[in-house]
């Protein structure tokens, strides 16, 4: 932490802050999920084992609050609010009162698949907090809101590596990711997608410093603990993966040119200590074909054309003599688009169309901007093919693990995992196009045009949790 910016601890903290409000304010339970992250926190903490059953068959302690605060009656149903009124959380309390505390829950619904890590750090706060289950909840949430800070802090340094010549657009940059508001509502939850985001953008930041400063030992270590905590945090760490790997293997082929073939054993130990941790888990999950991974394996039968027409459907414009897996939804704009400028809750809760329509002004503006300042330094781009590949390379897994595991559910469901906060994880690179934008707009009015993507990206968060209080609270 010596060598950390003091404008980097301050995304940090603006990002943890951020998020803790997302946990005030969204409602106990009402954010996706989350019954079933807390049913394998409960049975962790309780039990010392993971959930055994994929069933949403909570524990009667459980069921009992979501039923007292009308869960049900709320989730997909927009005309409901939560209760609020005084009269209301009289009733609850008093429904909620005679809770009889039962050990574990071992049944988790769609976490019971998922590494045990997040879980075991929100058992600290569950046991710790005691009480009801809201207190507990609350006190996972503003734990889980501390990942924000993590995630913002690693974007900082990952721009101050990969965008090295301009300090200010640092800190555009870093505020960008702090103030996005799926970063903030996802990690103001209990959901393993806090760990994600984290261990993600460290990673982000470990491949650029390498590239910039060249790979050594302690460097290797950092690489493969970071990708050992990913992976054993969310199994959609897995997409990124590939991209990790390579980014380990070029770094040790550039090492060995001034350190000898020594420096092929640095990318080995990264990659050794970045998959060993996981190694157990996702042998189990192949060998018994449950959970995700086990399924994605398995799974592998039928037409490769097919699944890479859907996959590229899933995210660009359907391409015309191609067989129409999503007949009149233009999924760049509605599913991904749409999606990030504001869904939330259990996908019920968005903006009037208008704002959507809106929205296309300033990502616009950023697009072209960031382009201009893409083709100004085209030649310095050149020199950093094989950095700027390796992004891609994540980039690109993480998309087709996405559009691989919603085809498992396809044509029943045309797009079931395609949700914008999967796309979080790459959430510094977010950041570094924000910074690239406000660095095109030139050096008298760049500082002037970052500031005021600051200001863009607060009034996204600000009136997102508008909206949500709206939705809610009424």
């Amino acid at each position: 932490m010596k060598g950390v910016p003091r404008a980097a601890l301050l995304c940090a903290l603006v990002a943890c802050l951020n998020a803790a409000c997302w946990s005030l304010l969204s409602p106990p339970f009402q954010v996706l999920d989350e019954p079933d992250h807390y049913a394998y926190v409960k049975q962790l903490a309780e039990t010392g084992t993971p959930p055994a059953s994929r069933e949403s068959a909570f524990s009667p302690e459980e069921n009992q609050v979501l039923e007292a605060e009308k869960h049900l009656y709320v989730r997909l149903a927009p005309q409901h609010h939560t209760i609020s009124s005084a009269n209301e959380v009289s009733q609850f309390q008093a429904e909620t009162a005679s809770i009889a505390h039962t050990t574990g829950s071992r049944s988790a619904g769609v976490a019971a698949s998922q590494p045990p890590l997040y879980y075991a750090a929100e058992a600290i706060p569950y046991l710790v907090a005691g009480g009801s289950p809201l207190d507990r909840l609350l006190a996972m949430r503003l734990v889980s809101a501390l990942f924000a800070g993590v995630t913002a802090l690693f974007a900082y340094l990952f721009l101050r590596e990969a965008i090295p010549s301009t300090r200010w657009a640092w800190s555009v940059g870093g505020l960008a990711v702090a103030l996005t508001p799926l970063l903030g509502e996802m990690s103001g939850a209990v959901n393993p997608d806090a760990l994600l985001f984290a261990a993600s953008a460290a990673s982000l930041y470990l491949l650029a410093r390498g590239f910039r400063r060249g790979l050594d030992r302690r460097l290797a270590v950092s690489l493969g603990v970071a990708m050992a905590i990913g992976v054993l945090s969310k199994l959609n760490f897995m997409g990124l993966a590939p991209g990790l790997l390579l980014g380990m293997a070029v770094l040790g082929v550039r090492a060995a040119r001034t350190a000898g073939r020594r420096a092929y054993l640095l990318s080995l130990l990264a990659a050794t200590v970045g998959l060993s941790p996981a190694m157990a888990f996702s042998a189990s999950s192949v060998l018994s074909g449950h959970g995700p991974l086990g399924k994605l394996l398995t799974n592998l039968s039928g037409s490769m054309l097919k699944r890479l027409n859907y996959a590229w459907q899933l995210y660009l414009p359907h391409i015309p003599g191609t067989t129409n897996d999503f007949p009149g939804l233009f999924t760049t704009r509605q599913i991904w688009f749409n999606g990030y400028v504001g869904l939330y809750g259990w996908f019920d809760t968005r903006f009037p169309n208008w704002v959507y329509d809106l929205a296309l002004l300033p990502a616009a503006a950023i697009a072209i901007f960031c382009g201009r300042e893409i083709v100004r330094h085209r030649a310095s781009l050149r020199g950093r093919g094989s950095e700027l590949a390796v992004y891609a390379t994540m980039t690109i897994g993480l998309l087709m693990l996405i559009a691989a595991a919603s085809y498992l559910h396809f044509p029943e469901q045309g797009a079931n995992f395609a949700e914008p906060r999967y796309l979080i994880p790459l959430v510094p690179l977010l950041g570094a196009i924000v910074a690239l934008a406000a660095r095109g707009a030139g050096r008298r009015w760049g500082p002037v045009v970052g500031a005021l993507l600051v200001l863009l990206f607060v009034a996204h968060d600000v009136f997102s949790q508008m909206l949500v209080a709206a939705r809610y609270y009424g």
